[in-house]
């Protein structure tokens, strides 16, 4: 029988090490908050691909949609040959995106296309060059979304030279002194030494950083964003591929803020696992856009559309946005409580939804990010059976992104090994 090390080893040789492994642990079958490995360990998974799977793993719906899709044709090219499926799922989500303004859709295949998509859209509408990103923002791995995205390592280290006309603002952090009256100050700053505003194409932000640590962008300050976009002609562009689809107890994270993005992008918990991403924006916005200047192979595949439609109702049926928000509670609280045990090295507790974090600290200091505990929390969740991820500017901040659909059985379960393994190396 092949086991984890023998597949570790295989893996080394083959695939190239800037392709990392967060868990040697092979997986062989996934049933919703449950992951096996072929060496017949249990797993409760605290990640979800990464928020990927938020209707959990294998959900006989998605199951289902997809075998019957396969059945019938599995690509064709949305651009030569489209197909009902494509329409119906471009119906269906600029119906759910925030705000009244008409909206048309477009399909890629992930995350980072959509960004760079986003871009594209926001020059050809505004004939601008710049754009406007934040520091702790992750946009993904392309060029371009590399340039956008607000942390060196590992992303960025190796990989220049990057586009041009791309500059960065501070985030606004309350646990590390950044206030939202200085993110605004800097962007205005940018405005007098960088680039004009009139030559600004688009400011793009995540509602919650993601790989940046799940700090929160608060309802007053989108609304800000949009007031500075709204005076100089700006393209707001928010970037939902994390945050999007249930996961932060709204199916869009900007919905709290009651925020109109032009544009938004989407991936991750929008198909199950099949690879899928959209841009959506307001129409005037999006069909800026020459015919032939946006697409790909893959975006929109039959499969992945297929997928998406089931995703979208499990979400509607099994109202996992609710789920979401009692997840948060359940999490907020035992968390607290372990916050409250441990106030030197717990230094906070937030997001939203089933999109958690807390942030673990040398001595109650934010400028002493413990990067050691966090590593040996990472790396003892496996043989605990979890699966953990961190993030941060530092790696010192553990994420928690369940399954919407997982039990509050498994959910109690996997924060009681969490106590445990933390306490056990705290």
């Amino acid at each position: 029988m092949a086991t984890n090390a023998s597949w570790q080893q295989r893996k080394t040789a083959v695939i190239a090490q800037g392709q990392g492994t967060v868990y040697p642990v092979y997986v062989e079958r996934a049933q919703n908050a449950e992951v096996w490995d072929v060496e017949g360990n249990r797993y409760l998974d605290f990640g979800a691909g990464i928020a990927v799977c938020n209707t959990g793993h294998a959900h006989p719906k998605v199951v289902k949609a997809v075998n019957e899709q396969m059945a019938k044709f599995s690509h064709t090219c949305v651009m030569v040959n489209p197909y009902g499926s494509a329409i119906e799922l471009a119906e269906k989500i600029t119906e759910l995106a925030p705000g009244n303004t008409p909206k048309k859709a477009i399909f890629v295949t992930t995350g980072a296309e959509a960004v760079e998509n986003t871009i594209k859209i926001a020059r050809a509408y505004t004939g601008r060059r710049g754009v406007i990103a934040f520091n702790g923002g992750f946009h993904g791995r392309t060029n371009l979304a590399m340039a956008l995205t607000g942390k060196i390592t590992p992303y960025k280290d190796k990989f220049g030279p990057f586009p041009a006309d791309i500059y960065h603002a501070p985030f606004p952090n309350e646990l590390h002194g950044v206030t939202e009256e200085q993110s605004l100050k800097a962007i205005n700053n940018l405005f007098k030494v960088a680039i004009a505003p009139t030559d600004v194409a688009a400011i793009i932000i995540e509602p919650i950083q993601g790989e940046g640590g799940f700090y929160e962008a608060s309802p007053a300050f989108l609304q800000a964003l949009r007031k500075v976009c709204d005076t100089h002609g700006i393209v707001m562009i928010c970037d939902e591929i994390q945050s999007g689809f249930a996961r932060t107890g709204r199916m869009f994270c900007s919905e709290y803020a009651d925020v109109e993005p032009d544009l938004m992008t989407m991936a991750k918990g929008i198909a199950g696992g099949v690879p899928l991403a959209a841009v959506v924006g307001k129409s005037e916005v999006m069909d800026s856009a020459p015919v032939g200047g946006l697409g790909g192979t893959y975006g929109g595949s039959p499969l992945g559309c297929a997928a998406a439609l089931a995703v979208l109702e499990v979400i509607a049926e099994e109202q996992l946005v609710e789920s979401a928000q009692n997840i948060e509670r359940q999490f907020k609280q035992h968390l607290g409580a372990l916050q409250q045990a441990y106030p030197q090295i717990i230094g906070d507790v937030r997001g939203k939804g089933a999109m958690i974090a807390i942030e673990l600290l040398q001595n109650g200091d934010a400028d002493q990010p413990n990067m050691d505990l966090t590593k040996a929390i990472i790396a003892g969740a496996a043989e605990a059976g979890l699966i953990l991820l961190a993030c941060g500017f530092y790696g010192n901040v553990i994420r928690f992104l369940p399954p919407l659909t997982i039990s509050d059985a498994h959910l109690q379960e996997g924060l009681e090994k969490f106590s445990a393994l933390f306490k056990q190396l705290a």
